[in-house]
């Protein structure tokens, strides 16, 4: 019977393992094992629900280019106080900074710890203006560099500084109207040409000009080289455009420093007018020149310059230029002439204003100049100068001259060579071509 009612049992037992599991009532919890670490799943939702109501930022797209911050505007910058440069620097990414610097010899190629620098501030110009804020730059960050390119940076920028004193002059800090540190520049000191004119200035009637030279002080230039040789006083020289014709003069200089010319222009058209002169002074460079322009009234029809030639015939003399020059600006050049009176003979040279000859150089068009001298060997004040070359030219024989070339461009150059003869000056004029 027992049996029975067993086989009962199983025969109605489910076939799945489900009916193997209990509901355990409400009031039957507490004999539930709960676990060793249990978790309290609602203590966060009350920050997940205010989580949701922020709309989080999407990340940029990696091939977007990040811009620079742009700088910092203050509305009200008059009632502000001016930022200190100090801590400017420091801020949200003072830790990011130090970090760089702490190991900012990355390759270890230096063996002298790397030693922070500050930017310093002028104390005048931040005391006087602390009243108003300047914009705050907000570019890219400054991170420390290792020693030793500090020291190649620092020598690069001191060379920098050095050039742009050498220009501007020394200045220091200082305040202005507009509330910044300020550099005082000096004008630059000029010499002036005042000219003068009596009368009508026309082809073949003298005419009287009268110069005075002004310095940068304001006063005339009274003081003038004096002694022998031509490097003396001023040398005035007048020069139409299409240099087909010249006159060369050195006229007095009278103790309030003005000078005086007359001058008879034998054809009429514009001219420029060269004053050399030759101050007493002991600075390497002896002379130096002021350009006015005169127009002389008169036929005037600019005529082509001639081709070069090595020989020319004025008023019966015969200026003979042997071999073929090779000039080059800057570059100091002889050359040998032969002059030859009209019967035949050596001319014989007559110094006059200081030299045997003078040779005189205008470059085509830009009128550019250029004066050397032939001297006898030993007279003084005869060297040409031009940047670092000099070139004197010399006349030991009569009938030879030696004559110093040194311009300072390239291009076509037209030389009047001039000398006195005969009892007359004889200018002859060639045409170079200079390399």
């Amino acid at each position: 019977m027992r049996r029975k009612a067993i086989r009962d049992v199983r025969r109605d037992e489910g076939p799945h393992f489900e009916n193997d599991f209990v509901a355990v009532a409400q009031n039957e919890r507490a004999g539930v094992a709960a676990a060793a670490s249990p978790v309290d799943v609602d203590a966060h939702r009350p920050g997940e629900r205010e989580q949701a109501t922020r709309r989080q930022p999407r990340p940029p797209h990696a091939e977007e280019i990040p811009e620079r911050r742009p700088p910092l505007e203050l509305d009200d910058a008059g009632r502000l106080d001016r930022p200190h440069p100090r801590a400017a620097a420091r801020g949200a990414d003072t830790a990011e900074l130090e970090a760089r610097a702490a190991d900012a010899d990355r390759r270890r190629d230096d063996h002298d710890p790397a030693v922070r620098e500050e930017l310093d501030v002028c104390a005048r110009a931040g005391t006087k203006h602390t009243g108003r804020a300047r914009r705050v730059h907000g570019g890219t960050r400054v991170v420390s560099r290792s020693d030793a390119d500090r020291r190649r940076h620092r020598r690069k920028h001191l060379a920098h500084g050095i050039a742009v004193l050498a220009v501007l002059g020394l200045a220091g800090c200082g305040g202005g109207s507009s509330g910044g540190p300020t550099i005082a520049i000096q004008p630059a000191g000029q010499y002036k040409l005042t000219t003068h004119v009596t009368g009508a200035v026309a082809a073949g009637k003298p005419v009287k000009i009268t110069y005075s030279i002004e310095q940068p002080n304001g006063r005339n230039l009274t003081k003038f080289k004096r002694g022998a040789g031509p490097h003396t006083g001023v040398h005035v020289i007048y020069v139409r455009d299409d240099l087909g014709a010249i006159v060369h003069h050195h006229p007095p200089i009278a103790a309030n420093g003005t000078f005086t010319d007359t001058v008879d222009f034998a054809l009429g058209g514009p001219y420029r007018v060269v004053i050399d002169v030759y101050p007493a002074q002991t600075t390497p460079q002896p002379n130096f020149q002021l350009f006015t322009r005169v127009h002389v009234t008169g036929r005037y029809t600019p005529k082509p310059l001639p081709p070069p030639s090595t020989s020319q015939t004025v008023d019966g003399y015969r200026f003979a230029l042997h071999g073929a020059p090779h000039l080059r600006a800057i570059q100091a050049t002889l050359l040998d002439f032969t002059v030859t009176a009209p019967n035949g003979a050596p001319a014989k040279f007559t110094p006059w204003y200081g030299a045997l000859a003078h040779a005189i150089f205008f470059h085509v068009g830009s009128l550019e100049y250029f004066h050397t001298h032939v001297c006898a060997p030993g007279a003084p004040n005869c060297t040409s100068l031009l940047g670092g070359a000099k070139v004197t030219g010399t006349s030991t024989t009569p009938g030879k001259l030696s004559v110093g070339v040194l311009v300072p461009d390239a291009g076509t150059w037209r030389l009047f060579l001039q000398c006195f003869v005969g009892g007359h000056v004889v200018t002859a004029p060639f045409t170079l071509k200079v390399k």
